[in-house]
């Protein structure tokens, strides 16, 4: 296999694939100087389904270049039909479920569904209530109930505010709001009006003049509002207001929504005393913040 071969992946699933393609991609990252070209089989429930699959997974190792795939369905009948392909196949739950049990000393139920399913009626519900909420606060949009907020981001238009908020919120139940900073915001020294009373939840982010003029000029070519400068001037301006106020800072120049997501995590779980808020091992010390605020 060369560098310019380009590697089918399948990710199979009873369910929708996130756990596969997560922890396949988990590994395939490793391979950073190949190309792969990735494709979801999801929910595989019934036999003709992974017949169904197995007949697609045969006709790729027919191409040029070896294919591979990963599975996480639970169903031993299932399992044992893609088994049959003759593509190599990477089985998570092969691997890992007979371990388990064995540990624990009691066999679990191998059900479909139940991760990325509704399971936890109360848990989803909290989510989506989480995402709605999410939605309603983005960008300032509302300022309603910021007393249940769970946290409340702070950042110059564009920093990933919105992604941030929506990862938090979809993928463990937070209420975020997120909170624009204005020039206007910028030239002062306090924090604004709507978020003074929620100053112990809030945390800043900021990135790069350089990447944050690369995306406003795709919302506002050639405009003030994406120059280099302008960009340079507000985010030193709000690194000096989240200083002022000892604000946690996140840099989303440096690290993904997901880490961002993390590290929020991790302080409010040594911080809030909010009870729906995860207790979180100690925050890598590579997240810079402002002042003594490092997390």
């Amino acid at each position: 296999m060369t560098q310019t071969d380009v590697v089918p992946v399948f990710f199979l699933s009873d369910s929708t694939g996130i756990s596969a393609e997560t922890m396949g991609n988990a590994l395939l990252i490793q391979f950073p100087h190949l190309r792969f070209e990735r494709t979801s089989i999801p929910f595989i429930a019934t036999e003709n389904d992974a017949l169904a699959a197995v007949a697609v997974l045969d006709e790729a190792m027919r191409g040029p270049v070896q294919p591979l795939a990963f599975t996480t369905t639970a169903l031993t009948a299932i399992r044992d039909i893609l088994h049959t392909s003759t593509c190599p196949l990477i089985d998570f739950f092969d691997l890992h479920m007979s371990r388990v049990e064995h540990l624990l000393g009691i066999a679990g139920v191998r059900q479909p569904l139940r991760l990325h399913g509704v399971g936890d009626v109360r848990r989803y519900n909290n989510r989506m209530q989480a995402v709605e909420y999410a939605i309603e606060h983005d960008d300032g949009a509302s300022l309603r109930a910021l007393d249940k907020a769970d946290v409340v981001l702070l950042a110059p238009s564009r920093c990933g505010k919105t992604p941030t908020s929506m990862y938090l919120a979809l993928q463990h139940g937070l209420f975020v709001a997120n909170y624009p900073l204005l020039p206007e915001d910028l030239e002062r020294s306090e924090l604004p009006a709507p978020v003074r009373s929620t100053h112990q939840r809030c945390f800043g982010i900021t990135t790069s003049a350089q990447r944050l003029s690369q995306v406003r000029h795709e919302r506002r070519p050639h405009s003030r509002y994406a120059a280099r400068e302008q960009c340079a001037w507000e985010l030193r301006a709000a690194e000096r207001l989240f200083a002022t106020h000892e604000l946690p800072v996140l840099n989303s120049a440096t690290t993904s929504v997901e880490e961002m997501s993390t590290v929020v995590l991790q302080h409010l779980g040594r911080h809030s005393e909010r009870p729906n808020v995860p207790a979180f091992p100690t925050p890598s010390p590579t997240i810079t913040t402002a002042r003594s605020k490092r997390i």
